[in-house]
């Protein structure tokens, strides 16, 4: 089975046929990049929210307005909470509540790529509970893809069942969560889904289930809808290196806060053995991220190949003839400037399989450690504490244009 056939199991037929032709009209390069996010798609919910955000500004507006996406289901399913979860403003946000019948009007909201819509519980009995109900099927018959939700503990009645036939009709692209699984019982968990997808002529696996109130596979849910629009899938291909970059830039910018650390301690740079094993974490941590294979004793081979170790002490010997650069604040420079150029020989090893010359090496880290220098000099002649170090040595990385984007060490690497 290939890898889009496995991933298209985890959704209903309708679903299924509808990526199914969307995959078919896509280049080769365009399927690539849709591999590649399925891979690589992160699970923390704060963490999608970053890269949609991204995606956002790839989307070609000439293509006309978003798509919409609807959120349907019974009463006190979680709905709303859901429709939280997705919303780019906080001032578009849903009110939620323990009791049914919280959301009495359909509600719409930017979620980046697309449009999303919150609406009343169809479920409701009487003249409201019908008015509420035409409401939510309006907001269906209107949606490019619906989002149905059932709760894990009441399970699927008849009455679900019903609004489940009624929403098929529709002809829509959907999928089925089952939201409030982390209330199951563990031991019971699979027996709940599978009675769920049971229910509503499903499979177990294409029965999604989720915790609404912390995004718990909210990735599921956002992957199954940009499947269904190319403009979403192009977007999101486009945005994930610039993700990747930035996830993996925190892991750099905290190896190299350590590391400056580290090289405030006597004889620094020349016992750099605790800067490779520092610096083969934050390999093994990019790797990750990468979706790259890779064992901590290769991280550390890795690490050692490219020699930084040796261009640390070259350069601190070079540098340490200047008058008037106090010892520990030239080690912590090229302590973590050597880091950062670790992460990134890192980052196009396991994105490109290149490795980058020493003569690229060593230009990185004689220009990284001249800003370092110029940055650290604001704390002054006298060796500052761990604590006030690492702060500031994060501080001005975070606050550096490599936090957004490597161009500038593309230029300079050549």
């Amino acid at each position: 089975m290939s890898q889009i056939d496995e991933f298209l199991d985890h959704f209903p037929q309708d679903v299924q046929d509808t990526i199914r032709m969307v995959w078919n009209a896509l280049g080769s390069d365009e399927q690539n990049h849709f591999l590649s996010l399925i891979s690589a798609f992160p699970t923390d919910a704060s963490l999608i929210k970053g890269l949609i955000k991204l995606s956002t500004s790839q989307v070609r507006q000439t293509f006309g307005r978003k798509h919409d996406v609807a959120i349907l289901g019974p009463a006190n399913v979680g709905k709303s909470t859901l429709y939280n979860q997705l919303v780019h403003s906080k001032q578009d946000a849903a009110a939620i509540g323990p009791l049914p019948g919280t959301t009495r009007e359909t509600h719409q909201a930017d979620a980046g790529l697309f449009m999303v819509v919150d609406t009343p519980g169809t479920d409701a009995v009487g003249t409201l509970g019908e008015h509420e109900h035409a409401l939510a099927l309006k907001a269906a018959e209107e949606a490019d893809f619906l989002v149905l939700v059932y709760d894990a503990i009441q399970g699927v009645k008849r009455t679900e069942q019903e609004l489940f036939h009624e929403l098929s009709a529709l002809k829509k692209p959907f999928i089925v969560l089952l939201n409030k699984i982390d209330l199951v019982n563990r031991k019971e968990v699979n027996g709940v889904i599978s009675q769920a997808a049971a229910n509503l002529g499903l499979k177990p696996e294409q029965v999604i289930p989720v915790v609404a109130k912390d995004g718990k596979n909210l990735a599921q849910v956002l992957l199954a809808i940009a499947a269904t629009e190319p403009e979403m899938v192009a977007a999101l291909g486009q945005a994930l290196p610039e993700y990747r970059w930035q996830l993996a830039w925190r892991s750099i910018v905290r190896a190299a806060s350590i590391s400056a650390a580290i090289a405030l301690a006597p004889l620094p740079v020349i016992d750099f053995i605790p800067l490779v094993i520092t610096q083969s974490i934050m390999v093994l941590g990019i790797a990750r991220i990468y979706n790259y294979r890779i064992t901590p004793q290769r991280a550390t081979e890795l690490v050692t190949t490219f020699g930084l170790g040796f261009l640390a002490r070259t350069i601190f010997q070079e540098l340490a003839k200047l008058e008037g650069i106090p010892g520990w604040l030239l080690a912590a420079a090229i302590a973590s400037s050597t880091t950062v150029v670790m992460g990134y020989a890192a980052i196009q090893w396991f994105e490109k399989g290149q490795k980058l010359s020493s003569e690229s090496l060593r230009r990185l880290t004689r220009a990284l450690t001249t800003s370092m220098l110029d940055t650290l000099k604001s704390l002054g002649k006298r060796k500052p504490s761990r604590q006030t170090l690492e702060a500031r040595i994060a501080e001005a990385l975070q606050e550096s244009p490599l936090a957004e984007s490597p161009k500038s060490l593309d230029d300079q690497s050549g």
